[in-house]
């Protein structure tokens, strides 16, 4: 069997073969906590589900225009306005199925063979493996200052002729920070002088904490003209929980636009009618469920960072919004595979590497679960791992006792 060279160097994702080692260790009954979910588990907004419904019960149920059914985009353009203070048109919106379709159909709009993509770790898991499905050349930045939050120095020293774009994802998955107003300005004016296209991914605007806003890159942008190389990514999957149904978009400029047109209608024709009405119902329904789920958010974090905390070893950076962490586990192993797959094994806790986020001996840790399973499941981690932590654990109804520290 032949098989592309292409296909052959995506890399597998360590987190689906702990997903997979979970879901069958859940079926044998056993008590396992999931610490690595992506997705918050309140209920999808009754707006989107009414529309939705009479959409479907409508039975009128056929293709839309490739860039997205009227209603959406209208309310994705008031979206825009009201959260990035940006009036834009019809011709500067493209929905697609999902923020990843969306960042997908992105690259194969802008990248050449051999083509740079700056990304900052960490970053988003996906990002890399997308660029070079594209025949791009992913650029990876670490901080040098051992932090989350990029610097424009160390960015700076690795653009070249051929960087095409920096993608900027705040606030961060996995680390949870938000990039300051101040390093926003100074990348969109680098970017503009340098003629990079800038990719904000911004899924998580919206689940912000403390009272913060994030800035808006147009604030900053000089060039508000249809050459602009501001482009923003966002979708309905994580502030209103709606990640099943599979709808984000791009705002950029029409000539950006016209070819993600045509890039969608060669692969995917258009997103379901279905799911692009229940997107529209959410968005232009009543807000409070973000807001509610925010605050929920904002409490588990707390929770999080106090149990966190209470171990030896353990650093920590205190996210600013999402519903992830990314602590510091090097001092107990530096290989962050190895040690996702000893906490499963040992203490029956999912948790993802942080090596596939280019920060390896740190593992994602999100708080968009129960209150329990926090508490339970950071206990059940410095039981495994701390010798300073009682030798013996409740998990289920087996008393286990730790004889490997």
């Amino acid at each position: 069997m032949s098989i592309s060279q292409l296909a052959q160097e995506i890399k597998e994702s360590p987190t689906l073969a702990l997903n997979e080692k979970a879901r069958l260790l859940k079926e044998k009954g056993d008590p396992v906590i999931h610490l690595g979910a992506g997705e918050p588990k309140s209920k999808v907004p009754i707006d989107a589900i009414l529309s939705c419904a009479s959409k479907l019960t409508s039975a009128e149920v056929r293709y839309t225009p490739t860039e997205g059914i009227p209603t959406l985009v209208k309310a994705i353009i008031r979206y825009t306005e009201d959260n990035y203070g940006k009036t834009v048109g019809p011709e500067n919106v493209v929905v697609a199925a999902g923020a990843k379709q969306a960042f997908y159909n992105l690259m194969m709009t802008l990248l050449n063979p051999q083509d740079e993509v700056i990304l900052l770790a960490p970053y988003w898991v996906s990002y890399p493996e997308i660029v070079k499905m594209l025949y791009g050349i992913p650029v990876v930045v670490k901080p040098e200052d051992g932090r989350f939050h990029p610097r424009m120095q160390d960015i700076e020293k690795v653009v070249g002729s051929y960087t095409k774009a920096i993608v900027v994802n705040s606030p961060n998955n996995p680390s949870g920070v938000m990039y300051s107003a101040e390093f926003i300005e100074e990348i969109v004016q680098y970017c503009e002088k340098k003629g990079i296209y800038l990719i904000m991914d911004d899924i998580y605007q919206k689940l912000v904490f403390g009272n913060k806003v994030p800035a808006s890159p147009y604030k900053y942008a000089k060039d508000n003209s249809d050459s602009s190389r501001l482009v923003i990514i966002n979708g309905v999957s994580k502030m209103y929980a709606m990640t099943g149904f599979r709808i984000g978009w791009t705002v950029a400029n029409p000539k950006i636009s016209k070819v993600l047109i045509n890039v969608a209608a060669q692969n995917t024709s258009c997103p379901s009618v279905i799911q692009q009405a229940a997107a529209a119902g959410a968005l232009n329904g009543i807000q409070s469920g973000v807001e509610n789920l925010r605050l929920m958010l904002e409490n588990n974090l707390s929770i999080m960072m106090n149990e966190l905390n209470s171990f030896t070893g353990v650093k920590t950076i205190r996210p600013d919004g999402t519903f992830y962490c990314l602590p510091d586990f090097s001092a107990y192993e530096k290989d962050s595979v190895k040690l996702s797959n000893f906490l499963l094994k040992k203490a029956q806790v999912v948790t993802v590497p942080g090596g596939e986020f280019g920060m390896e001996g740190h593992l994602r840790l999100s708080f968009c679960g129960t209150v329990k399973d926090i508490k339970e499941g950071v206990a059940r981690i410095k039981w495994a791992l701390d010798p300073d932590s009682p030798n013996e654990i409740y998990i289920g109804d087996r008393k286990l006792r730790r004889d490997w520290l």
